[in-house]
Order: structure tokens, then C-alpha cells, then sequence
């Protein structure tokens, strides 16, 4: 479907069409910058190369400096064994040849001038003739003499194109003049020894002389040289000689003709590209007329909902807030917006759990699951909300900042405090009536300690009469405070828990638990002729409540006790098992009763349900609280001796 643009849009189009000049004038422009940055190029070009041979030049004329200077220091070491013995002197001379130095010849002569030692043995006839005073060679030996350092010579030809120079070196030893050393370059040789490979490849290496004639050159021959070239003066020997490099010729490289080439290409191209790019910007624009209609719908949409928007960027200021947000704390949408933390719809209650739930957030760790808040609105009040964030993706992919939805739960959770308000209430009632039904049982029980502490009192009383010794009687008195101690503890624990008091928490041995419980009961399994069977394989010790792990205890023994009213007194066993493992006391109460029907057996700890005519319907419910409240587990199952095992699941204590 093609979108046509709106007639304002078409009016709109025609009014600025004069702005079509500006691409235009634009590739005229593109193409005389092209034009110009390519002619700057090459003038940087011929200026760098330019930068490049001063200097290479200029390193040049420093390395054939250090030569000279250094064959000057060899020169000066030449010693009166060396100037004595021939051989010496050849040595001497061959290991000053050995170091690339340029030499050609070298030539001691004594004090006086006269030539006494010469390698290669060939003699330059300047310096053999010496009744001839006014020749370069004398007057610099004269003056190298007087002077007492090295003096340089004015070139001359050898043969027809072979220039050489020579260098007088004075000799002292013991404070005077031995004789001068005198070394002959010849300037080919120079050149050859001193200019490295990688220069001679870039540029003709020239010497030159006073007229500008070429003393000597390195070259390569079948290469073309341009016009430009750069010289300075080669000091020492001096003499008006210089050294003249010029570069060779270097044709202009192919990929810069088709980079000149590739860019009136691109010219044409870019082109022809605003004419296509004329059509899609037309295209453009009625798209995005129907983007602002499908904007304008999205946005009314979006204002008719009751869940709050809010989005941060990623230093948490405010970028967006919708009109629910708005109406949710009170403050308008220009108020927030560019706002940052602490915000004004913050609590100051719970200022430290906002800001750190908001750093969260903007980590990236916040609760995926959602969290709920106190917002203070505007008039005061304070509001809960639930909130989840979502990340902001831009069209690149990138996370640019957080987007949050709000929904007010105040109502909900006011709901929710009065239904567990009711809740307490019902727990507290179930609690009373359980108490009833423990009061009753327990009250049973008490007739046990106190029967003995009655008779333990009598027999006391008796033997004080009889004046018995203090040692009999006070093993009666110690028995009777023990058994008012153990009734004072029940009726005790019975007063808390009708009192919402905390648990007793402390180390408890369920194998004295269970001795303390069969005491409780004994009487009753002596009438009804029940035995019962040990196996406490292990001591475990948990934490919990000493006084209510022995009820539920008890409990479980006497419902034990009662299901095996109707069977022959000879079956009638109660087997009780103490083991340990996996970090869990495992504890079972197994009774060989008329067991437990299956449809009682869903109900079984039910509150408030109950197969006794007299019974209540909380005493299992009850145990399985206890237990649970212990981080246990109470469960039955079928006794395959007949009957049910009750079990009992509580974790061990920490050593």
C-alpha cells in the first residue's frame, strides 16, 4: 500500500521546494573541495618529501663526518713500532683500511717531510718530490705541523674522473712533533663506504667543488632525476666542497589516479542519489504524517489508564510521567520531569529503603518479580504501590534508561491487614479451644506428680515420726521437689502459650524427652498392660522447646495407647525408634492399634476434627504446629505389623 501525503503536507512541500538548491549547490561545493584537497595533498606531499631529504642529507653529511673525525683519532694513534717496522705499518694500515673508512693510501713521513713508510707501497709523486715547496701537499704538511692537528687538503684528480683529498695528521710523542701521518681518500671510495644502500636507492649523492663541477658521485644510473634537489657544505675537508642529493623521479602511484577517478564517479553517484533521495523524503513525510496519527491515538490511550508510567534515564532523572502517574502522588508532569533523586514523592520514613531499592534499579538488579513502596502524596498522605521496571531500548539496541508501571495497592493491602487481623482472632480462639483440650489432658497428668509428691510427703512425715536419720529422709523430700517442679513446668508452658509467649529455645535431647514422656504416661500403660519397645540407636540433640516436644510426645503415646483399646492386651506394643542422618533426628511412634481409615486419614490434622466422642479435634493439630514451628515434619503412615507409625522429622543442631 503506497501512503500519499496529505494536502497541508503537499502545500507544505511546494512552499519550501526553492530548499531543493541547496543539495545542489552542495555537490558543487563537494566537488572544488575534492578538487582542492587534492591539490593540498600533493603540495603536503612534495613538502613532506622535501622535509625528508634535508634530513637524509643532513644525517648524511653527520655520517661522513664521524667517519673522517674517527679515521683522524686512528691516524693519531699510530705508534713508533708501527713507524719503524714495515711490516707493523702494514698491519696498521690494513686495520685502519678494515672499517669502511674511505682511505686509499696511507703515508708516514718523518719530522722533516721526508716519506718513510707507505701502504699500498705506490708513491704519490706530490709527496716524494720535496724540493717542490709551493705544492697542497707541503703546505699542509707544514701546516698541520705548526698547528699540531689534523689539517684537510684541497681536492685534486686522480687519472681522468678519480678525485681524492688528502689529511695530515701530526704525530707527538714526549712533547714534539714525530711525524705526521698522512691518509688519501679518494671520493668514489668515500661515497661508496659511507652512503648505506636504502639513501643511494632515494637520491644521487653528489661532491662538488668550488666551479660546481661533480668531484665524485653514487648513483643509480638508469633512473631519472628531478629538478629539485638540497646541498650543504662538506666541512671537513672544506676546500669549498659540498655535498648535493637529489631525489630520483618517482611516477605518481596508480591508486591515487583512481582515487581521483573513483571521486568523479562518486560525484555522478552522489548526484543521482538526490534525485532518488527527493522521491523517499516525499514517501518520508506522508509516513510520518501517519506516524503522528498513530502517535496522537496511542497517547489517548495511554492517558485513559489507571496504572502510573514513569520513565528514568539511567542517572535516575525523570524523562517521562503519564496523567496517572501524575494523579497517583499529586504533582504535575512539569514538576517532575527533569527532576532526580530524592524525589518529592519519596516518604521520609522509608527514605533509606527507596534510595537503595532505586540504586538497584538502576544497576540493573532489581526484584524481576516486582516490589512494593510507601509514596507520600502531595496532601500528605501516604500511598503503597507495586512497581516493576522494565528496561528503555532505543532503536540501536542500546539501554538508554528504565521504565516503571505503578499500581496504588493501598486499598489491597488494607484489605489484607484486616483479613489478617480476623485471622489472629481465629488463631487465638483455635488456640483457647486447644488449650481446653491440653488442659484437660494435661490435667490428667498432673495427678501423677502430685499423687507422688503426696506419698513422698507421708513417707517423710512417717520416718520423722519414727526418727529415722536426716540420710532417709531426704531422698524422699529431693523426689517430692522434683515432681512439683515437673508439674510446675507444665502448667507454666501451658500459661505462656495462652499468653502468645516465645518459645523456650534450647538444646534438647530427644531421648530424655522421650524418657520424660513414658514417665508421664507409665501409669496408664501399667492399667491397659501396653509394652514398650526401645531402639535409640543415636543421640540426638536439636533446639526447640524441651516442654513442648515432650507434649507432642505424649500426645502421640496416648493416642497410641487408646487405639489398641479393643484389640488382646498380649498385642498391644508400642515401638519407638531414635535415629539420625542427613542432619535430621528421625523419631517414630509405631502402634499396632486398629490403624486409620483412609477417608479419616485426609482430615487426620484437620483442627477441630476428631474420632473420639469426648476429644476436641486439636490435640494432632496441634503436635503437627509444634513440630512445623521446629522446622520439622509429622507425617503417618500404615505399621506393616498392623497399626500406624507416627514420624517425626527434626533438624539437628548445629555443632
Amino acid at each position: 500500500m503506497e501512503f500519499l501525503a496529505p494536502p497541508h503536507s503537499t502545500e507544505r512541500i511546494a512552499r519550501w521546494r526553492w530548499l531543493w538548491v541547496l543539495p545542489r549547490l552542495a555537490f558543487i561545493l563537494f566537488v572544488g573541495g575534492v578538487g582542492l584537497l587534492l591539490w593540498m595533498s600533493d603540495r603536503a606531499d612534495d613538502e613532506e618529501r622535501r622535509a625528508t631529504l634535508i634530513s637524509d642529507v643532513l644525517w648524511l653529511e653527520q655520517n661522513l663526518r664521524f667517519h673522517l673525525t674517527r679515521n683522524e683519532e686512528l691516524l693519531g694513534r699510530i705508534d713508533a713500532a708501527h713507524t719503524t717496522d714495515p711490516k707493523a705499518f702494514e698491519s696498521f694500515a690494513r686495520t685502519v683500511f678494515g672499517f669502511e673508512s674511505g682511505l686509499r693510501q696511507l703515508i708516514w713521513l718523518d719530522q722533516d717531510g721526508n716519506m718513510r713508510l707507505a701502504h699500498p707501497s705506490t708513491m704519490d709523486q706530490t709527496l716524494v718530490d720535496e724540493t717542490i715547496d709551493a705544492i697542497p701537499s707541503r703546505q699542509s704538511f707544514r701546516l698541520a705541523r705548526s698547528l699540531g692537528k689534523p689539517v684537510y687538503g684541497a681536492p685534486y684528480p686522480f687519472f681522468t674522473n678519480d678525485w681524492q683529498f688528502e689529511v695530515h695528521v701530526p704525530v707527538s710523542r714526549e712533547g714534539r712533533i714525530a711525524g705526521v701521518a698522512v691518509g688519501i681518500y679518494r671520493l668514489r671510495d668515500l661515497l661508496g663506504d659511507s652512503v648505506p644502500w636504502w639513501l643511494a636507492e632515494r637520491y644521487r649523492i653528489s661532491v662538488i667543488g668550488d666551479a660546481g663541477k661533480v668531484l665524485g658521485t653514487r648513483s643509480k644510473v638508469e633512473s631519472a632525476v628531478t629538478d629539485e634537489g638540497y646541498q650543504v657544505s662538506f666541512d671537513p675537508p672544506g676546500w669549498g666542497l659540498a655535498l648535493h642529493a637529489v631525489p630520483y623521479h618517482a611516477p605518481r602511484p596508480l591508486a591515487s589516479v583512481l582515487l581521483s577517478a573513483s571521486l568523479v564517479v562518486l560525484a555522478m553517484v552522489v548526484l543521482w542519489s538526490l534525485w532518488i533521495l527527493r522521491r523517499h523524503v516525499l514517501r518520508r513525510q506522508a509516513v510520518e504524517e501517519q506516524l503522528r496519527r498513530e502517535h496522537a491515538f496511542r497517547k489517548a490511550m495511554e492517558d485513559s489508564l489507571d496504572t502510573g508510567m514513569r520513565a528514568r534515564n539511567l542517572d535516575g532523572e525523570i524523562i517521562y510521567v503519564n496523567p496517572a502517574f501524575c494523579r497517583m502522588v499529586g504533582w504535575s508532569a512539569t514538576e517532575l520531569i527533569g527532576h532526580r533523586p530524592p524525589m518529592p514523592y519519596w516518604a521520609d520514613d522509608y527514605l533509606d529503603e527507596t534510595r537503595a531499592i532505586h540504586d538497584r534499579v538502576l544497576a540493573g538488579e532489581g526484584p524481576e518479580e516486582g516490589f512494593e513502596l510507601k509514596f507520600k502524596r502531595r496532601d500528605g498522605k501516604f500511598i503503597d504501590v507495586l512497581i516493576h521496571e522494565a528496561p528503555l531500548i532505543d532503536a540501536q539496541g542500546r539501554h538508554f534508561g528504565w521504565m516503571g508501571s505503578m499500581v496504588d495497592i493501598t486499598d489491597r493491602k488494607l484489605a489484607d491487614e484486616k483479613a489478617r487481623q480476623q485471622q489472629e482472632r481465629l488463631q487465638s480462639t483455635a488456640r483457647l479451644v486447644a488449650m481446653g483440650e491440653m488442659a484437660s489432658s494435661i490435667a490428667h497428668e498432673l495427678n501423677q506428680p502430685l499423687a507422688a509428691i503426696s506419698s513422698y510427703c507421708t513417707g517423710a512425715v512417717n520416718l520423722l515420726r519414727d526418727q529415722a536419720p536426716a540420710s532417709d529422709v531426704i531422698p524422699a523430700l529431693d523426689k517430692a521437689v522434683d515432681q512439683s517442679r515437673r508439674a510446675g513446668q507444665v502448667i507454666r508452658r501451658i500459661y505462656n502459650l495462652a499468653r502468645h509467649s516465645e518459645h523456650r529455645i534450647e538444646a534438647v535431647d530427644l531421648a530424655e524427652r522421650i524418657d520424660a514422656a513414658l514417665a508421664l504416661i507409665d501409669a496408664d500403660l501399667r492399667q491397659k498392660g501396653v509394652r514398650v519397645s526401645l531402639r535409640l540407636a543415636h543421640r540426638a540433640v536439636i533446639e526447640g522447646d524441651p516442654v513442648l516436644l515432650e507434649q507432642v510426645l505424649f500426645n502421640l503415646l496416648r493416642n497410641a495407647v487408646e487405639s489398641m483399646r479393643e484389640i488382646a492386651a498380649d498385642s498391644r506394643q508400642i515401638t519407638i525408634s531414635l535415629a539420625s542422618a542427613d542432619g535430621y533426628a528421625q523419631l517414630s511412634i509405631a502402634d499396632r492399634g486398629c490403624g486409620i481409615d483412609s477417608k479419616v486419614a485426609e482430615k487426620l490434622f484437620d483442627p477441630l476434627f476428631t474420632t473420639k466422642p469426648e476429644g476436641m479435634g486439636m490435640g494432632l493439630a496441634i503436635c503437627r504446629s509444634v513440630v512445623e514451628n521446629h522446622r520439622g515434619r509429622l507425617v503417618f503412615e500404615v505399621n506393616p505389623g498392623g497399626g500406624t507409625v507416627f514420624r517425626i522429622l527434626l533438624p539437628l543442631a548445629s555443632q
